[in-house]
């Protein structure tokens, strides 16, 4: 069965009443799930006030006690895995499996948070007078607001929540209204583990009336949002105004290199997967392919036949690996950067279209003989389109990745070290992997440069955006 949305403020489970309600649907079927309330303005004021309250003791609890809390929840994630998997793939659209992978490593994340929250240390700095001590401690930065995207309901919000939660914080969480449960079964897991009244809210409802709401809150002292970069611009100027501290984890538009001494076949084989993965709507998806000229016909003949070989369906088919899109917006982009290509000259290899069928499908794409102005080079295409390139030089190859205001995520392929070393230096994105892909763990920061965010999530800067330092001399 599908959950009952709520929201959660307080300490409370708050059902829809009287407040305006938004319709949740299944984008494979465009079945009704459920409905969701959308906060009014007294519902933000009292989150805010909440977590005011919740704050002056949770700043002065034991590490201990915050760890226990965490650990708790990731074990209750673990144990409910199928409920929240499968209201993931209702809302979502993504396959069975991969919302059981998010959920587990949800759970991962809040365990590793739990851990490294204990060890949130400061230092002693030498002092110049014998009689001085000098010490650096770090403190919870106060009450924060964070905004999270549907295309990972859990797994982006999560890293967000525990760290603010380990850091000593307290949250008001705005999450996605397309695909919302799984934020609803995450604030029971922290009630349910004994987080107390206040530390974490959840509300839902209007973007742009809650984030004004919230950041314009002289109580709010935090913005953490993940999601695309006009918004992300927007919200960031708005912090601004109000000298808000922001962490941004914007979109991307990764670029691959595949060279000529690549395993071609291994290559096409990992970025098919990759980009069909919840059908191209991930941030770091690779979308556009550059490929050198000794190897380019081989890699296109193995991409093409194993883009066009995706079962493509309903989440709950064991056989699907691609579901649909999230909802009618985001298909008609998709459909308009594959008319784009066509028009200005390019090729669709496979795919294309949109596919029969009641739900948001469009066919997994391959598109190439691109000229530079196509938009889908220069515009995030967040769903399963990608954009093949030839190249010669590694320099040419590295100036056209390089030529986007992106910066996240990127794919190399080469078994020279020498050449892996050259991109490596040369790609102006946050995160590099090369011959594999290996982004989601905890231990290991998330997050871009230029247009692609500010700051990074995860790893050992995943509390930085949640913690401010203070100095301290004592003679």
């Amino acid at each position: 069965m599908y959950p009952t949305l709520t929201l959660y403020i307080d300490g409370q489970f708050v059902e829809a009443g009287a407040r305006q309600t938004l319709a949740v649907t299944d984008p494979a079927t465009l079945e009704r799930l459920g409905d969701l309330p959308c906060a009014t303005p007294q519902d933000l004021d009292a989150a805010v006030a909440a977590a005011d309250k919740a704050f002056a003791a949770w700043r002065h609890s034991s590490p201990l006690d915050r760890s226990a809390v965490l650990r708790k929840t990731a074990e209750l994630l673990r144990s409910r895995v199928e409920a929240i998997a499968h209201g993931i793939t209702r809302d979502n659209g993504k396959p069975l499996a991969d919302a059981r992978a998010e959920v587990l490593n949800s759970a991962e994340h809040v365990e590793w948070h739990a851990e490294e929250c204990r060890r949130i240390y400061g230092r002693v700095v030498p002092a110049r007078d014998p009689r001085v001590r000098q010490m650096v401690v770090r403190e919870p930065v106060g009450v924060c607001v964070a905004f999270s995207p549907w295309n990972f309901p859990l797994g982006q919000a999560i890293k967000k929540v525990s760290a603010a939660i380990g850091a000593g914080c307290t949250l008001i969480l705005k999450g996605p209204e397309e695909s919302p449960s799984a934020i609803v079964e995450m604030a029971r897991a922290f009630h349910d583990a004994g987080l107390p009244p206040g530390v974490f809210n959840v509300v839902f409802g209007q973007p742009a009336q809650i984030s004004k709401h919230l950041i314009e809150s002289p109580v709010v002292r935090q913005v953490s949002f993940t999601g695309s970069v006009p918004v992300g611009k927007q919200l960031a100027a708005l912090a601004g105004q109000h000298m808000k501290r922001v962490c941004m984890e914007l979109g991307g538009h990764s670029p691959v290199l595949v060279f000529d001494d690549a395993d071609v076949d291994a290559a096409a084989a990992l970025v098919a997967r990759m980009k069909v993965r919840n059908a191209g709507q991930v941030c770091v998806s690779p979308s556009r392919v550059f490929v050198q000229a000794g190897v380019y016909e081989r890699f296109v003949a193995r991409f093409v036949e194993a883009i066009a070989a995706v079962p493509v369906g309903h989440g709950l088919d064991p056989t699907t690996q691609m579901g649909p899109l999230i909802h009618d917006r985001r298909l008609q982009a998709v459909r308009e950067l594959v008319d784009d290509a066509t028009r200005v000259g390019g090729r669709v290899l496979t795919g294309g279209a949109r596919l029969s069928g009641a739900g948001h499908f469009f066919a997994p794409t391959v598109v190439a003989d691109l000229p530079e102005h196509a938009r889908i080079l220069r515009e995030e295409p967040f769903g399963p389109v990608a954009a093949l390139l030839k190249f010669e030089r590694t320099e040419d190859a590295l100036k056209v990745a390089n030529s986007v205001p992106y910066g996240l995520a990127s794919y190399v392929f080469t078994e020279s070290h020498k050449t892996a070393t050259q991109v490596m230096n040369g790609l102006e994105v946050g995160m590099v992997n090369i011959n594999h892909s290996g982004m989601a763990h905890p231990e290991l920061p998330f997050g871009g440069v230029k247009d692609s965010g500010i700051g990074s999530e995860g790893g050992t800067e995943t509390f930085d955006g949640f913690l401010v330092t203070k100095m301290v001399t004592q003679i």
